[in-house]
């Protein structure tokens, strides 16, 4: 059997396995339980297992002799939605649910290591170590701003490591396919607060106070008015408002606005860019007798993949699957905490097609998943691995 027949023999075991954790969904730095199922099953293989990595992460290790250290990585965390599918395996916990896939990216990391322990015991499996990250907290960051990856690389967990593969299941993108790309493929996202102070006033006396409001929404127009019509959000990045609060009654002049929103880019330099453009956006309104501050959170980095991971685990899955369920995808303005891993080591983050016959979009209540693509991102991991141990050794 090749890589991709062993994973789909394990296909019914895998989907359990899933289906499991998709009843059982824990939002971020709480996956107790989730940990607890990736820790036994790495066990069960003989792997060497360190708990409560990051709060919550578990890394196991497959030691085979000297060589490389491939780090193999998947989050494990839920969002909080209220599930509205109906089928047999609906979330049991109430306004929590797997509406990203990490469901199903430990089960598909679970059934890598299945695969690589078997390579080992047969003696196919190239010299090397292969570290197999299950991080939580993708979704979401702590009190002091920290996510899951950024937790577990402050903890050690990608010393040593030469090269680290991460997945996502895409519930829009055509079962079946796999989908690679070199260089930028996921923006960094940084969150932006600005309050606008002003003075308030009586309604019917405008020339008494300083409009917060007003100004504010001055400032939110210019700052988007200012992104250039004719580049893409990848050239440019974005900049995106979601929230804006202030004032106290209909007839009274707001005196104090806050904005919340995000940016997103794929280079430091795009970053500072965006900074500009909010200080010359919001700045102005201080000529208007405004008091602004604008905070702007150091937020993800860009996941940026290394062209020698990348194109060696793209070869890998060409041979598994052939070139015609090989694809090329466009960079996304989503953001992912892979980055930080990939920050430390050259890394690759590829897709894996997962689309029911409706497909279904991630982070919505209806969100769901062909379970068929999780033996095809099992294999390709396991298949990665072993070509990275080949070529870095």
């Amino acid at each position: 059997m090749n890589l991709l027949e062993e994973a789909q023999s394990l296909a019914a075991e895998l989907t359990a396995i899933r289906r499991d954790l998709h009843r059982h969904p824990e939002l971020s730095f709480q996956e107790v339980r989730t940990a607890g199922i990736a820790a036994t099953e790495m066990e069960a293989l003989g792997f060497s297992v360190r708990t409560g990595i990051g709060r919550t992460g578990v890394i196991a290790e497959l030691h085979n002799g000297e060589g490389p250290l491939i780090a193999l990585r998947a989050d494990m965390d839920a969002l909080p939605i209220q599930e509205a599918n109906t089928h047999d395996y609906i979330s049991e916990n109430p306004g929590v649910m797997h509406a990203c896939g990490h469901d199903g990216h430990v089960a598909g990391l679970i059934g890598a290591a299945r695969i690589l322990a078997e390579k080992r015991d047969s003696g196919r499996l190239p010299s090397g170590t292969v570290r197999f990250i299950f991080q939580p907290s993708e979704e979401s960051t702590d009190d002091e701003g920290k996510s899951g990856a950024m937790r577990m690389v402050d903890e050690g967990v990608m010393e040593g490591v030469d090269a680290v593969v991460g997945l996502h299941l895409g519930g829009p993108l055509p079962t079946g396919k796999l989908f690679f790309a070199t260089g930028p493929i996921m923006s960094g996202a940084a969150e932006i607060h600005i309050e606008v102070r002003g003075k308030s006033s009586h309604a019917g006396m405008p020339e008494a106070g300083i409009d917060a409001l007003v100004l504010a929404a001055r400032g939110v127009v210019a700052a988007k008015d200012a992104a250039p019509k004719n580049r893409s959000p990848v050239e440019d990045g974005l900049i995106s408002f979601g929230k804006i609060s202030g004032g106290t009654a209909t007839n009274v002049l707001a005196d104090r606005v806050t904005i919340d929103g995000t940016m997103r880019f794929f280079s430091e330099e795009t970053r500072e860019r965006l900074n500009r453009r909010l200080d010359e956006a919001f700045g102005v309104l201080e000529e208007s007798g405004a008091e602004v501050t604008i905070d702007v959170e150091t937020g993800i980095l860009p996941v940026i993949n290394d062209e020698r991971v990348t194109e060696c685990v793209r070869a890998a899955a060409i041979d598994m699957v052939g070139e015609d369920d090989v694809l090329p995808i466009e960079p996304m303005t989503l953001a992912e905490d892979f980055s930080f891993l990939a920050n430390e080591a050259p890394g690759t983050f590829f897709w894996v097609g997962a689309a029911l016959p409706r497909p279904r979009m991630h982070h919505e209540a209806d969100f769901d998943i062909d379970e068929a693509a999780l033996p095809l991102g099992a294999a390709t991991l396991a298949a990665g691995a072993i070509r990275l141990l080949q070529e870095m050794g």
